[in-house]
């Protein structure tokens, strides 16, 4: 699991907080990962991290409540993806002709990752990732493959994109073929490594499926994807559908408010008379006063929305205060100092 970048765009939540461990569904976003190894029959998780590495120990300890046995390796310095790769594994266990899938730490996916593998073990290939079809892809590197389901480039991102297939951050390595990454440099497995191995003539394999995909790489894509959960259109089974509109805590204190959209209100959160949350992650001990509206936000731990306000699209830090009848549009970030 790559979980050691910063989040930079997540900002200010991620100041506190690593961003694999902010809150989807009511539940650190890790937790739906790690539930989906576990399902596809993995027992032994290497978590690559950097940034605030001790909160991944603290929230996950060995791993055992989840079944799975967690190792932890971390980075002084930034290595990059290839470069994480590298460094976790030398706390693998596997043999050299064992697969091991690497996840990015940032995506939910409901693809089938047992599926995948066993293409991977079926083809021999020394590295299978999972492609996604989007319907944009000039946002993204594209991946062509033949009809066999060798991948034949790795494009940058262009005006006109020649497939419709990205990367969706899933891979399937062979164990020895992890070596051939550099030690202790930094590394792209995505801009380096992965070209390299098809120029060398290794087998690159893509597995092509379409299913949900969320990259929470930003706060509105965050916010979606915990909404997604919760309404059941996000696959994920860390987390029991229920047919809701939203997930309190049982410790919430809502009164007379209309909760909605998908919504999360967590541990200690207060929600003031005729206000309104839709759509949106309020966290722990947050207050939202009395006939204020939070519309696709994310309200930080024991942030205050001041009665009355208006909040759409916006990220409240933890401890922010939002002055009482203020209007916050979409894109707007609140710091700790607050708002007046």
């Amino acid at each position: 699991m790559l979980v050691g970048g910063q989040g930079t765009r997540l900002r200010p939540l991620t100041l506190t907080t690593p961003k694999p461990l902010l809150p989807v569904g009511g539940i650190p976003f890790l937790t739906h990962q790690l539930v989906a190894l576990r399902g596809a029959g993995i027992e032994h998780v290497v978590l690559a991290t950097s940034y605030r590495a001790e909160i991944f120990t603290e929230t996950f300890g060995d791993g055992s409540p989840l079944g799975l046995q967690l190792t932890y390796v971390s980075e002084d310095e930034p290595l990059g993806t290839g470069g994480a790769i590298r460094n976790g594994s030398a706390r693998l266990t596997c043999a050299a002709g064992d697969p091991v899938v690497i996840l990015n730490g940032d995506v939910l996916s409901g693809h089938d990752l047992r599926g995948q593998l066993d293409f991977h073990e079926r083809t021999r290939a020394d590295v299978t990732l999972h492609l996604v079809e989007v319907e944009d892809a000039r946002a993204y590197g594209c991946v062509p493959s033949d009809d066999t389901g060798r991948v034949t480039a790795f494009l940058e991102k262009m005006d006109d994109p020649v497939t419709s297939w990205v990367n969706a951050g899933s891979y399937v390595f062979r164990r020895s073929v992890i070596d051939v990454i550099p030690a202790g440099e930094v590394v792209s497995v995505e801009r380096e490594t992965f070209p390299d191995l098809l120029s060398s003539g290794r087998d690159v394999r893509a597995w092509q499926q379409t299913a949900y995909w969320c990259d929470v790489g930003t706060p509105e894509a965050l916010v979606r994807c915990s909404a997604d959960v919760v309404l059941g259109v996000a696959p994920s089974g860390a987390f029991s559908f229920a047919a809701a509109q939203a997930w309190m805590a049982e410790s919430a204190a809502v009164d007379d408010a209309a909760v909605t959209g998908g919504s999360t209100v967590a541990d200690g959160v207060r929600v003031g008379r005729a206000a309104h949350v839709d759509g949106s992650i309020v966290m722990r001990d947050a207050v939202i006063g009395a006939g204020a509206t939070v519309v696709a936000s994310a309200v930080g731990a024991r942030a205050v929305v001041g009665e009355g306000a208006s909040l759409t699209g916006a990220v409240l830090a933890d401890g922010a205060v939002v002055a009482p009848g203020a209007v916050l549009t979409p894109g707007a970030r609140v710091s700790r100092a607050g708002m007046g």
